[in-house]
């Protein structure tokens, strides 16, 4: 007999886009050209606020982790898409897909819940100007940091090994271009209750409570401004959580849209693009809309450039 926590199968396959043949280079030269955007534009966040030490501040020791859980995030299911693309048996081994089904949850909350720090450090800085440095003083941004990773390591590994005790007898094709958890569960041969049980739960912790609580310091931040009403520091404000709120929006605009929407006859298809959207498209935006929206990035990748000797 095969224990609960064994696979009869050893691989599967993923069936990928729904791209016509011969279309398949020109998405495949897309993609590739959106993955190392991804890569360059997050990496020059993170040496940009490491080299410059006016940008040593809480919101930027937000942006910068913020930066490298994108740039993990897109690189946990980016090159295998890639690979698969061009391959003519489009396999994940077992192992290898639960792997990747644990990053892409690891990443997927670290971004929600450094989303949160960094609407609190926002919510800090205008409700409360003069006791931010107080209030945000490195032990907390560091705790919240480290919080942050925590919860999303152990929320992670717990539906992993979960995942890990079902059995999956015999069909073996995951609709999707990655190892998604629900997929997954649909193709199980075991009895999936506890699995559900446990994503029912903790999905109002990981999604719904951060985007509550993003919604609420963003409540009081309107609040605040609107007592006080000047031209100058409500343009200084918005133009202050502008890049945040629209990194907000992408974000949990596609996961709510993807995983609360009802489904509709074309689910495969509309799951599979929504999925594209804060997989791919997400965290490749992110380096431009903190960057052409943030003042002091842009003075920041002057000052560098300008170190930079160019010689013909």
């Amino acid at each position: 007999m095969i224990g609960r926590n064994q696979s009869i199968i050893s691989e599967f396959l993923l069936l990928g886009l729904p791209i016509q043949p011969e279309h398949q280079n020109l998405f495949y030269a897309l993609f590739l050209a959106m993955y190392l955007t991804t890569v360059l534009g997050n990496l020059i966040i993170i040496v940009l606020i490491y080299l410059n030490s006016h940008l040593h501040t809480p919101m930027y020791l937000f942006l910068s982790n913020l930066s490298f859980s994108d740039l993990c995030f897109s690189s946990v299911t980016m090159p295998k898409l890639l690979q698969n693309m061009q391959s003519q048996v489009p396999s994940i081994p077992y192992a290898g897909c639960l792997t990747q089904m644990y990053f892409f949850l690891l990443f997927g909350d670290l971004e929600s819940f450094l989303l949160v720090a960094m609407a609190y450090d926002r919510y800090v800085a205008i409700c409360f100007p003069l006791h931010y440095t107080t209030i945000m003083s490195p032990k907390l941004c560091l705790s919240l940091v480290v919080l942050s990773w925590v919860l999303t390591v152990f929320h992670a590994m717990l539906h992993t090994l979960l995942m890990a005790t079902l059995c999956f007898c015999a069909e073996n094709v995951i609709p999707h271009f990655f190892c998604d958890m629900s997929a997954l569960l649909k193709l199980s041969c075991s009895d999936t209750h506890v699995n559900e049980l446990v994503i029912f739960i903790t999905a109002g912790l990981i999604l719904l409570i951060p985007f509550v609580l993003i919604l609420l310091s963003y409540g009081r931040i309107v609040s605040s401004i609107l007592k006080v009403p000047s031209a100058r520091g409500i343009h200084k404000a918005f133009s202050t959580c502008g890049s945040h709120l629209s990194v907000v929006s992408l974000f949990y605009g596609t996961v709510i849209g993807l995983y609360l929407c009802p489904s509709t006859n074309n689910s495969t298809v509309k799951d599979t693009v929504m999925a594209l959207m804060y997989t791919v498209v997400t965290p490749m935006l992110n380096p431009f809309i903190y960057s052409l929206r943030n003042r002091d990035m842009k003075v920041a990748m002057g000052r560098i450039f300008k170190k930079i000797p160019f010689s013909l």
